[in-house]
């Protein structure tokens, strides 16, 4: 049995490793971003203050339909998306593909947002609204009613559904035991009984539907962003010094051949787009299903709203993870064996002392939480889309039970087949992207010309 999980867990590495290190993946994602940036008009600049201004809650009216406050949609949605790829994929990325990785990461955020925008106005406009008020939205339900591709959406469904098991459940159940035992390593002997109290935390929170799931993430995404936020900047100014140095560094080792060596630039920007996508996700098609619940009858609206994610995600929260690994060295003088989510507590501890390592693992539980009830609700959706309504409460049961067998077991396998269906949801997303562009400007020429934007 354990030679078959062996070779069932090396065979899925190496099939996971080939789909997400392709140029061919990394250069499509990134592209339809460019080209969808390109078809929008950079949507991304042009409505980036209407964006904030929807986000405060100007706009808000009580008589659109819908099931969560834009605020709190973007709270689910940056839930799930602000975790351990925030701590321990920066950390990675940089690791491998040195800190020139970072600005590929930028790029991925800024043509990202374009993408976001597009996957979540199409999820507006295509989601059913049942009579009770109950809402259902995502890329299963573009491609169903905007494509009538219904073995495409059948697809999506069914790996989003797999995914949220892994990627979004078990996966961060360990990420959670690990963040606690960078500052008790004793705990890690009792990670079954860490699995129990959390597995009691999310079913308490995702038995309640979308209404608490996105309380709970209103409250803890910008306490647990603040937090991270201030810790990195505490680091960045006591290395004030560096900061300068720390950007030519990551320029050069992204933008400058003739420095640093052909390869090196290629490394960071292998490294830098892949772990950029799979921390921001624009593309995968994950939190249309969450934006799709927002109050709101205006598509455009909630498109606005969603393309701040991989800005707040990437182009604040992973800058400041990667900033501090440059300018404190450590990318360059850990010691042996730090790496992912060590590499970054270590960096924190040059500053911060034996604290760093209590602000990474709080922030490393946190996120991991967060995305655990954040990818409940995209399971459920795509079990309601598959099986019915009599399907949602019996996932939300078994999502609770798995959080256990996640926290006491190692993952190997379990990553190696989330990053694979990571990346099969992805492609029937953006097929309907592509197919669908004309429908996302139209969206947008007519809400931008009647709100002046």
């Amino acid at each position: 049995m354990q030679s078959w999980i062996d070779t069932l867990t090396s065979w899925s590495g190496s099939l996971a490793g080939l789909l997400w290190g392709s140029p061919i993946t990394l250069i499509l994602l990134l592209g339809i971003g460019f080209y969808l940036t390109l078809r929008l008009g950079f949507v991304q600049l042009r409505g980036f203050r209407h964006s904030a201004a929807l986000i405060s809650g100007k706009y808000s009216d009580p008589e659109h339909v819908g099931e969560v406050s834009h605020f709190q949609a973007l709270a689910t949605a940056l839930s799930a998306t602000v975790g351990t790829g925030n701590i321990a994929g920066v950390a990675t990325a940089i690791s491998l593909g040195g800190p020139g990785a970072l600005f590929w990461m930028w790029m991925t955020a800024f043509f990202g947002m374009a993408t976001k925008f597009a996957e979540c106005s199409l999820a507006l406009k295509y989601r059913e609204v049942s009579p009770d008020g109950s809402i259902a939205g995502g890329p299963m339900y573009t491609l169903f009613h905007g494509l009538k591709m219904k073995r495409t959406a059948v697809a999506f469904a069914a790996f989003a559904l797999i995914a949220s098991f892994g990627i979004g459940n078990m996966v961060q159940a360990n990420s959670v035991v690990d963040g606690l035992t960078f500052i008790w390593p004793e705990l890690g002997e009792w990670a079954w009984l860490v699995g129990l109290a959390m597995a009691l935390l999310v079913g308490m929170v995702i038995l309640g539907g979308v209404q608490r799931i996105a309380k709970v993430a209103s409250a803890i995404v910008p306490f647990m962003a603040i937090l991270y936020i201030a810790a990195a900047l505490i680091v960045l100014f006591s290395n004030m010094s560096e900061i300068p140095a720390a950007f030519a560094t990551i320029f050069n080792y992204a933008l400058n051949p003739w420095a640093v060596g052909g390869a090196a630039v290629g490394e960071a920007i292998r490294w830098g787009v892949a772990r950029g996508l799979f921390s921001n996700e624009a593309g995968l098609g994950s939190s249309p299903m969450a934006h799709a619940a927002a109050r709101t009858n205006e598509p455009a609206r909630e498109g606005l709203v969603a393309m701040m994610e991989p800005f707040i995600d990437t182009l604040i929260i992973c800058t400041m993870t990667g900033l501090v690994i440059v300018v404190t060295g450590v990318w360059q003088n850990a010691p042996e064996g730090v790496v992912g989510a060590a590499l970054t507590a270590h960096a924190f501890s040059q500053s911060l002392g034996g604290g760093g390592a209590i602000v990474v693992g709080i922030g490393l539980a946190l996120f991991a939480f967060s995305t655990m009830i954040a990818w409940s609700y995209y399971g459920d959706r795509c079990a309601l889309f598959l099986f019915g309504e009599k399907a949602v409460m019996p996932y939300r049961v078994v999502y609770t039970l798995l959080v256990v067998f996640g926290a006491a077991v190692p993952l190997k396998l379990v990553w190696n087949i989330a990053d694979v269906t990571n990346l099969l949801m992805a492609l029937p997303n953006l097929l309907a992207l592509v197919l669908l562009g004309a429908v996302v400007k139209g969206i947008r020429d007519d809400y931008f010309s009647r709100q002046g934007v």
